[in-house]
């Protein structure tokens, strides 16, 4: 069983990291906008990793930090007083690992992971039945416990409900695992991408 959050906003191997999983529309995204505001309550500085399967640009066309990439840089980091961002091209190359990116993670004492469902860390999955979809649970073997608003049962999954911030925010916080246990830095994989 994993030990208890403690602060330390060291190094990345020093973090702990926890997964929110589920199916499309099923509400992670919700519940991860009430999971934080209670982990900063607690003096729990988080940082979050969020897979997305759709092409993406967080730019806008016509700005120069846009035109630059557009000209070929393969990074580009924009600066401003109030925050940072490093873009990095992937070209045709493969995403990186979750070892890999949770390497470039720092100054956090737990990181909260949507995606990367495959990954050897724990998860809740977000479980709505007017979604109408399947468990993960019951197909992906890290899943620790199911939030979810209605009363459902499958053995052995501990279950919590969804508007249970705390509750959610107590078992996330004894039940995250090292980041070391995942974290075997590996350069990304940059192979060309099967055609």
């Amino acid at each position: 069983m994993a030990a208890t959050i403690q602060l330390r906003r060291q190094r990345s191997s020093d973090m702990r990291i926890f997964g929110i999983a589920g199916h499309s529309g099923m509400g992670k995204t919700t519940l991860l906008e009430h999971l934080i505001p209670e982990f900063q309550l607690r003096g729990i500085a988080v940082s979050l990793i969020k897979h997305s399967h759709k092409e993406f640009d967080i730019d806008r066309p016509g700005k120069d930090s846009y035109r630059l990439r557009e000209a070929g840089c393969s990074e580009l980091m924009l600066v401003g007083r109030r925050r940072w961002v490093l873009m990095h091209e992937l070209c045709d190359d493969s995403e990186p690992s979750l070892p890999y990116l949770l390497s470039k993670m720092q100054g956090c004492d737990l990181v909260l992971i949507e995606g990367f469902k495959q990954g050897n860390f724990p998860k809740l999955e977000v479980w709505r039945a007017a979604v109408g979809k399947s468990h993960l649970c019951l197909s992906l073997p890290d899943v620790a416990a199911i939030a979810s608003d209605s009363d459902i049962a499958i053995p052995g999954m501990p279950l919590l409900a969804l508007s249970d911030i705390s509750g959610i925010t107590d078992f996330i916080t004894k039940h995250a695992a090292k980041s070391a246990d995942v974290l075997i830095v590996e350069e990304p994989n940059l192979r060309k991408k099967a055609s």
